[in-house]
């Protein structure tokens, strides 16, 4: 089974940039729909962003449309999520997730393998 391991994160300032990285394992993700989730303190958890299998779509949340960006690369059984102009209400756990042929999905029960995540701090 593919596993996920996400990296990337840290501490910054609003404004500023990140960009993070989900390498997978045990399996090619390229026939894996990618998810991007995030969870605050005592908060559920929530869609970020989200890309299909082949590529082919994307999907944002309405808080980060426009500055955030998923892709994929398969060559480098990597996704990734582009973020810019961080803001303090992005601070949260980052989770990357897989999808076997998954069309890019918001809905968290749809994906049966989650990374471990990795901490994005902004701060003002």
């Amino acid at each position: 089974q593919v596993q996920l391991v996400e990296s990337g994160g840290g501490l910054v300032q609003a404004g500023d940039s990140l960009r993070l990285s989900c390498a997978a394992s045990g399996r090619t993700i390229n026939t894996y729909g990618m998810g991007w989730f995030r969870q605050a303190p005592g908060k559920e958890r929530e869609f970020v962003a989200a890309i299909r299998w082949n590529g082919a779509s994307t999907l944002y949340a309405d808080s980060v449309r426009g500055r955030f960006t998923i892709s994929k690369d398969n060559a480098k059984n990597t996704a990734f999520l582009q973020m810019n102009m961080l803001k303090p209400e992005d601070t949260a756990l980052y989770y990357c997730a897989a999808q076997l042929f998954g069309s890019g999905s918001s809905t968290p029960n749809d994906y049966r393998t989650w990374g471990q995540g990795t901490q994005v701090t902004v701060s003002s």
